[in-house]
């Protein structure tokens, strides 16, 4: 008889997440079709964890943003979360390189109800920055930026973050911790360098008062940077 292994059972932090996520940011029709036709679109399975969407938008929520800039789309996962928690007069604009992913990201969002405050916006966010800068006139400026792209530009990412927003303003940095990496000297991976050069950004810009928290769920071991834009 041939014997199969028992199923993995998922670790004590996935399934301590799994829980929380049932009880305090269940999923609705609109989130689980996102995820679900990301997935089989084929785009990378690095969404944000339901808990990390809920609190993408409690922060929007306690901020009472109006308007939010978010710095990669992939599905337009967390979009919608952030998007939730806009007036019915509010902007969401978000940044995405890939054209398939973006394609993915408005069908989602159009499904969610949102495509009539969502923008979605193609190319490299380097490169879109700069003219969302020359449309920003003062009064225009974002009350939080949420940055959650390739981690080899975030501190490029985090200086036009700061160019595009008052003070008052919040910044959200995901993805900071690199499994631990972020605090090997040795490691010189673009990633690590690139969320290194932010933090160390973060801790050293005179607008900015920053900190940042270590995170462990169905997401892995990870963690994200909050900063408050100041005078």
């Amino acid at each position: 008889m041939t014997s199969h292994p028992e199923p993995q059972q998922p670790g004590p932090a996935a399934a301590v997440d799994a829980y929380l996520s049932d009880l305090l940011a269940p999923a609705d029709e609109a989130l689980a079709a996102a995820l679900a036709d990301s997935e089989a679109a084929g785009l990378p399975s690095i969404s944000v964890s339901a808990t990390n969407g809920k609190l993408l938008h409690l922060i929007a929520r306690i901020q009472g943003a109006r308007r939010i800039l978010e710095i990669g789309t992939l599905g337009g996962y967390s979009t919608i979360w952030l998007a939730r928690a806009l007036p019915a007069d509010g902007t969401l604009i978000t940044l995405e390189y890939s054209a398939r992913h973006a394609e993915v990201a408005r069908a989602n969002i159009a499904r969610a109800g949102l495509d009539k405050v969502v923008e979605v916006r193609v190319g490299a966010a380097l490169d879109s920055l700069p003219r969302l800068a020359e449309e920003c006139g003062e009064g225009s400026e974002f009350d939080l930026v949420f940055i959650d792209a390739d981690k080899a530009n975030n501190p490029n990412y985090l200086d036009w973050a700061v160019r595009l927003t008052r003070p008052g303003s919040v910044i959200v940095v995901d993805n900071v911790v690199r499994e631990g990496r972020v605090a090997n000297p040795d490691n010189t991976q673009p990633d690590v360098t690139g969320t290194r050069a932010a933090l160390r950004l973060l801790a050293d810009h005179p607008k900015l008062d920053a900190t940042a928290i270590q995170t462990v769920g169905a997401k892995g071991y990870d963690g994200f940077a909050l900063a408050y834009v100041q005078d």
